[in-house]
């Protein structure tokens, strides 16, 4: 029975491997049509706002999935706060570059004291490979969240979210303003968080009429 099942779908045109196929090609294309909106920064943005405003009125007509719009604003500021922070995060940098200098490393300050006070070889060979002033050169920022991603993830949430709010078994009962609430204050103590590691760093992660850049503290 079994073959005989398998032998009708080869007839029918259907099989696995085709399936599988077929997902693939279907994948590749929209892949294809969501690269292709890159260089439209203002219209993608904007049609995700538009979404973002259909899900809220949903929301706010609806009266209910409120637990389902909170992890939306929770996964979108989390979104935004990878967008704001340089890849390489010079906090991170210090650190390594502290650690380096306690174990004294060579071609550092303090295996080239050691080396000096030897009176070795490498107290005449030893040349510093960065001046004090070298550590306020520009360096580019390079997002830990690319925008173009930033805006594929936040749409696909959106849309998600959506979805989600015409099933009841996402329509969690809760207080709406309690959530409301510890969302604004959750926002302004990570946004705080954020400008501090961005005055004690000092970058910009826009561009702001000039190069976005960053530097050491």
């Amino acid at each position: 029975m079994m073959h005989e099942g398998d032998q009708a779908g080869a007839q029918a045109g259907f099989s696995p491997q085709k399936l599988v196929r077929e997902a693939h090609m279907l994948h590749m294309r929209a892949q294809h049509l969501i690269d292709s909106m890159a260089p439209y920064t203002v219209q993608r943005w904007a049609a995700t706002g538009v979404l973002l405003f259909l899900f809220l009125l949903r929301i706010v007509l609806a009266e209910g999935w409120y637990i389902v719009c909170y992890a939306l604003f929770i996964y979108l500021l989390n979104l935004f706060l990878a967008f704001l922070t340089p890849k390489f995060d010079p906090a991170l940098e210090s650190d390594l570059a502290a650690q380096d200098v306690e174990e004294g490393e060579p071609g550092l300050p303090t295996s080239a004291r050691a080396a000096a006070s030897s009176g070795g070889l490498m107290s005449s060979v030893f040349h510093p490979t960065q001046q004090d002033g070298d550590q306020d050169e520009f360096r580019p920022f390079i997002r830990r969240l690319p925008e173009f991603k930033f805006w594929v993830s936040a749409t696909q949430a959106t849309v998600l979210s959506i979805f989600a709010s015409f099933f009841e078994a996402f329509n969690i009962p809760v207080f709406w303003p309690v959530l409301v609430v510890y969302f604004m204050v959750l926002f302004v103590l990570t946004m705080r968080r954020q400008i501090q590691h961005m005055i004690q760093y000092k970058y910009l992660p826009f561009d702001m009429g000039r190069k976005a850049r960053y530097g050491s503290s």
